[in-house]
């Protein structure tokens, strides 16, 4: 459904950005603060220790990763309880012009730089683990037991639909959402149990892949593609072998 085009002054508009830019950077503010919590109490520990100088610092060189690896686990945990609390999701199935920069495209927008935080701080750390899939989880995508996600290029959460056993490869870009003529179009993506995906796959919207779908590395699925449950599929657009 396309959003209405509104006759929003500039004024308006200005209000727009400005009130999501600083929106943006109040909640990441408050929301990596609170995931740096428990490094910083480590190093606060670490620093009250009556040891030498030389001491402490071997203390504060053994400490960095674990508390490094504390923030990340603690920022997936944070982030996605911030954006279930403000209720920033992408929308499902709309398209919204991007000049007339509505509430539901601001919106999306801080939805996006919210899953970017984590991705650049967590991601590369926790891809491919149980962490990374609950994080998604929590963060508003739907995923049955046993899922493998070992990429970081994965969008828009609350549009994936992921049933069990599904395994996504590395560099493989999974999103609910596409940018074309001026226009931010969204859809979910469905894929059944036991799907695979190949290794620097990209994936659009609203695509549907029945249970134990193969998908090969290096393939591009074009939006709103059906595939076929237990078929295989290569290529750039995919055909089915």
């Amino acid at each position: 459904m396309l959003s209405p085009s509104g006759a929003s002054s500039p004024t308006a508009l200005a209000f727009r950005i400005a009130w999501t830019v600083v929106s943006i950077v109040v909640a990441q503010t408050i929301v990596c603060g609170i995931a740096m919590l428990p490094a910083v109490a480590l190093w606060a520990f670490a620093a009250s220790l009556p040891i030498s100088i030389f001491a402490r610092l071997l203390v504060f060189s053994a400490i960095t990763i674990p508390s490094y690896v504390a923030f990340a686990v603690t920022l997936m945990i944070v982030s996605p309880i911030a954006t279930w609390v403000t209720r920033t999701r992408t929308p499902v199935n709309v398209e919204l012009r991007i000049a007339d920069l509505s509430w539901p495209l601001m919106t999306w927008a801080r939805y996006m730089v919210a899953i970017h935080v984590v991705r650049v701080f967590a991601g590369s750390l926790f891809r491919g683990s149980p962490f990374w899939t609950t994080y998604l989880r929590l963060n508003g995508a739907r995923m049955g037991r046993g899922v493998y996600i070992n990429t970081v290029h994965i969008s828009d959460h609350n549009l994936l639909d992921f049933g069990d056993g599904v395994i996504i490869g590395s560099e493989v870009h999974v999103s609910g959402h596409t940018v074309e003529g001026g226009l931010v179009k969204t859809g979910q993506v469905r894929l059944g149990d036991q799907v695979a995906v190949g290794l620097g796959t990209t994936i659009e919207i609203g695509v549907v892949a029945g249970d134990r779908c193969q998908i090969g590395a290096l393939s591009f699925v074009p939006k709103h593609t059906t595939l076929e449950a237990g078929a295989v599929y290569v290529g750039s657009p995919v055909r089915r072998l």
